[in-house]
């Protein structure tokens, strides 16, 4: 049976989003090896891209266009310099040229296509990659590519699922359950059994220490950030002062455990200010809901003493087992399912991990996934001029809010409740396919529109 890695929802990369910054490079990398792997590469002469549905409305906003310069150039989210990639697209421009991998192709701004009313039947978040040779009469090589959210990206070459056996497949919320009761392992256990098939003992440790790793630093990096945004909006940064104001109350005695959700949602607004300066941070399932996940952990290793190692394990490995199902069953892409996709998922994924580590069964894990989900169903994507600020940021910290609010209801009972983690989840489907396209990341609708930008 194919089964998603449930580790691939973590992925260590850069800013503002992983549907249309972190996808787009890797789909512009692919077209570029292909390219090179068919004898293509040195004939190609002029490279046309269009971006399609979600990515032609506000890929500018969520730095698309220097993610493709970047993936063409061979640069991967997870190893690229995140503040060269900013100015990617500028740079190309001025010069007129860009690499791809080594071979200089001539560029000018009308090679780059947006068609935000055009949505290709697959997915919204569409793009189409052409290369010419001389002539310029046909194109030498044509591909698409969709970027499904989280950073995944399908289509020519791009394989989603893993054809490996796995010693514990399951599809749904039920399925895990089952397999939980029936061999007494915990769903870290079961996550953990399963990427080991597909990856290797060795790949997954190295893989959950670097993801922990990196939300902890992005964590700490956000909160000493200070300055403006990018972007016309000129959003300031606000996390440091708050960590600064939080400490001062601190030094005037007021105790640190008083100031626990003040410091939660500090947390998460600084990993979601780096995300939107474009800096480093861990798709969890995606950068606009990137906070969620690392600022409920950091709540808990600071005030619930959960140790590094059990959060680079039992915590990211729970998230990641409920964030897959979420993944397979439904989705994690604002284009396709609003913000429900994203924030909902991280939501839930970051409840079922806390859950976990706290010492909940795995019927109070699942029902803590359920509640945090079953609060943020409807949620519209609607970021204001295009940029995952606003509401992106404070929506983080609501959630992770409401993560941790979860979990304490789900503690205090003992597992059994009325409505499953999957009536959730499909519910969450049917409310995406229900929902008005202006709502799913196009800024065509709700706050994007009513608010007035100066």
């Amino acid at each position: 049976m194919k089964q998603l890695n449930a580790l691939d929802l973590f992925t260590v990369g850069i800013g503002p989003s992983s549907s249309h910054t972190v996808g787009p490079m890797r789909a512009a990398r692919l077209f570029a090896q292909e390219l090179e792997s068919s004898g293509l590469l040195a004939a190609t002469a002029k490279i046309q891209i269009t971006l399609y549905g979600s990515l032609g409305a506000t890929g500018a906003g969520h730095g698309t266009t220097n993610a493709l310069i970047a993936g063409l150039a061979g640069e991967t989210a997870e190893g690229c310099d995140p503040v060269a990639v900013l100015g990617a697209w500028a740079g190309a421009l001025a010069a007129g040229q860009i690499s791809v991998l080594g071979h200089t192709v001539p560029l000018v701004e009308a090679d780059l296509k947006f068609e935000p009313r055009t949505h290709l039947p697959r997915h919204s978040n569409g793009m189409l990659f052409e290369a010419f040779d001389a002539s310029g009469a046909a194109p030498i090589l044509s591909r698409q590519y969709f970027s499904v959210g989280g950073g995944f990206v399908e289509g020519d070459e791009a394989p989603l699922l893993i054809d490996t056996d796995v010693p514990y497949a399951f599809s749904s919320a039920a399925e895990l359950l089952e397999i939980c009761d029936r061999t007494g392992l915990s769903i870290a256990h079961v996550v953990r059994a399963n990427a080991v098939a597909q990856i290797g003992e060795a790949a997954v440790e190295a893989k959950l220490a670097s993801v922990w790793a990196a939300m902890s630093n992005c964590v700490e990096s956000g909160l000493k950030g200070r300055g403006v945004l990018p972007g016309y909006l000129a959003v300031p940064r606000r996390a440091a002062a708050m960590a600064a104001g939080l400490r001062a109350r601190e030094a005037e005695f007021v105790p640190h455990s008083e100031l626990a959700n003040e410091w939660l949602q500090a947390y998460a607004i600084a990993v979601n200010e780096e995300n939107a300066a474009g800096m480093r941070v861990v798709t969890a399932p995606t950068n606009g809901a990137a906070g969620i996940i690392p600022a409920v952990g950091y709540f808990a290793k600071q005030f619930k003493k959960v140790s590094d190692e059990q959060l680079a394990h039992d915590f990211l490995l729970t998230a990641a087992g409920i964030g897959s199902l979420y993944k397979m069953n439904a989705s994690i892409s604002g284009a396709e399912a609003g913000c429900q996709g994203e924030v909902g998922s991280a939501c839930s994924m970051a409840a079922g991990g806390l859950a976990a580590v706290l010492g909940g069964t795995v019927r109070q894990i699942e029902n803590a996934a359920e509640i945090a989900m079953e609060h943020n169903l409807g949620l519209t994507c609607d970021p204001v001029g295009g940029f995952v600020q606003l509401p992106c940021i404070e929506r983080n910290a609501i959630a992770a809010g409401t993560a941790v609010a979860a979990v304490r209801l789900a503690l205090m009972g003992d597992g059994s409740h009325k409505i499953s983690l999957d009536t959730v989840i499909e519910t969450m489907r049917q409310t995406g396919l229900d929902m008005s396209t202006k709502y799913k990341e196009t800024s065509m609708g709700g706050l994007a529109v009513n608010v007035i930008e100066c």
